[in-house]
């Protein structure tokens, strides 16, 4: 099971009105993914960053059936909700907590914030979807009530089918989320100057619209 390590960089926790907790993908770290915010606009943002037992968030791949990531990724998620519970306990409101996360880490984003919307700061995924073999709209619950959210990824890529990513966002965008999605033709597994640039209209207020 996972246990709580969460690594922490920008503004300390209590001077900062904004919170971004940002998940790292499969064999990363909570240091890389929190390398990431040296090209995000975070200067007036709490970062942090949990980190996965054995730098892997579940075992197989996000389309596996659920029960083959049992019970690892009902444990991820529920560190999430322990760190969201923590940071509204101590003040933080929803609208100004911010979730982002590459690969597998965006795909852990995506599940925990459908699973408890609401009218979150914003979010962005890296390449990633909505988790399971298929999926399951019964998991999902709340309103986003316009909450930005991007979800940028390559075409193809070869672990998050393009498929998989557009009934995501529809998804979300049932749920009343102001969802971007872009498709890079041939950009990789890889986060792209133009994905960090849409990152970076969520966090600084953009509503997730870019041109």
């Amino acid at each position: 099971m996972h246990k709580k390590n969460i690594v922490s960089a920008g503004k300390p926790l209590a001077a900062a009105d904004k919170v971004l907790i940002l998940l790292h993908g499969r064999g990363g770290s909570a240091e890389d993914i929190l390398g990431l915010a040296d090209h995000l606009s975070v200067k007036d943002f709490a970062l942090l960053a949990p980190q996965a037992t054995n730098n892997s968030w579940y075992p197989y791949s996000f389309m596996a059936p659920v029960e083959q990531n049992e019970p690892w990724l009902s444990s991820a998620l529920s560190l999430l909700e322990d760190l969201v519970k923590e940071l509204k306990a101590s003040g933080k409101k929803e609208e100004n907590i911010f979730f982002g996360g590459f690969s597998q880490g965006a795909c852990l984003t995506l599940e925990f914030v459908t699973r408890n919307a609401a009218r979150y700061g914003g979010v962005i995924a890296f390449t990633g979807g909505l988790i399971g073999e298929k999926i399951n709209p019964e998991n999902y619950k709340g309103d986003f009530a316009g909450t930005p959210v991007f979800i940028g990824t390559s075409d193809p890529d070869m672990h998050v089918p393009v498929a998989r990513v557009y009934a995501s966002s529809n998804i979300l965008r049932n749920m009343n989320a102001a969802v971007v999605e872009k498709v890079y033709p041939g950009m990789g597994h890889t986060i792209s100057r133009e994905e960090v640039l849409e990152a970076n209209g969520v966090l600084e207020g953009w509503n997730g619209v870019m041109e």
